[in-house]
């Protein structure tokens, strides 16, 4: 594992929960922050016992303002050097946004430029009601990648995503919630509990279900000949011949709570 502590990793019950941990910097993601985030994601993946993911930020301000610009002179001064970081970033936001299982992304404060590329590869955004969003790239002369770009155009459309960058503005959590750019809007004070008892709710139902759904879903914003629908369908039928489908019509028939093991 990459050695940083500013990314935290915990387990609780069915849910992980990966947290930037840079709050003197507002959460501003570091080179070892990208790798290390990759590293705590494998950890989840691997693990049967984590159904879901939280994606935060510690220090109650931010969720992620973007990249650590003070590193950029040491880090990103020459060709080399920003091939290397661009690798190491953009293979944890593939990881974030390939994960096979639920994610949802908690945002209080901040969520600036990477913040909220890293936001648009999680499933779903929960935000409390001072968040504030914005893509500052065309304040700072960046260019901003296709995927990237892409991502954001997924969840809230074209026109949105123009205005999200070609103001470099930032947004508040209403307007967010009007654009699409967050599924809910809590209360500062709500935030942590409404997330755990949303992750605790998905944790509790089928796995396989949720996966072929995600893979789905997935599938569905590619282009049209990139699509693996044969696999969708294996997905589809793996459900049907599972022990959880049979649990499932089990304790529905004994009016009660099923007990799914993703089996």
């Amino acid at each position: 594992m990459t050695q940083t502590t500013k990314m935290l990793s915990r387990k609780e019950g069915g849910i992980g929960y990966l947290i930037f941990n840079n709050p003197d910097r507002l959460n501003a993601v570091s080179l070892d922050m990208w790798a290390a985030t990759h590293e705590i994601l494998e950890d989840f993946r691997q693990d049967d016992a984590v159904r879901v993911v939280v994606v935060t930020g510690a220090g109650g301000k931010a969720f992620v303002s973007g990249a650590d610009i003070s590193e950029f002179e040491k880090q990103r001064a020459n060709q080399e050097q920003v091939d290397r970081y661009n690798s190491t970033s953009e293979k944890a936001f593939t990881s974030l946004y390939e994960f096979p299982k639920p994610t949802i992304a908690m945002i209080l404060g901040y969520c600036i430029g990477g913040g909220l590329g890293l936001a648009m590869c999680c499933d779903m955004r929960i935000c409390s009601d001072n968040s504030r969003f914005g893509i500052p790239a065309a304040k700072l002369g960046l260019g901003y990648g296709y995927v990237g770009v892409k991502r954001l155009v997924d969840v809230v459309g074209p026109s949105f995503a123009k205005e999200i960058f070609y103001t470099a503005r930032q947004f508040d959590a209403d307007e967010a919630r009007v654009m699409g750019l967050v599924n809910r809007v809590v209360p500062k004070d709500s935030l942590e509990s409404f997330v755990k008892n949303y992750a605790d709710t998905i944790s509790g139902n089928a796995p396989l279900t949720i996966h072929a759904v995600k893979f789905a879903i997935n599938e569905a914003v590619k282009d049209e000949t990139a699509r693996n629908l044969k696999h969708s369908a294996e997905l589809v039928e793996r459900c049907f011949a599972s022990n959880d489908y049979a649990e499932g019509r089990k304790a529905f028939m004994e009016k009660r709570k099923p007990v799914f093991t993703g089996t």
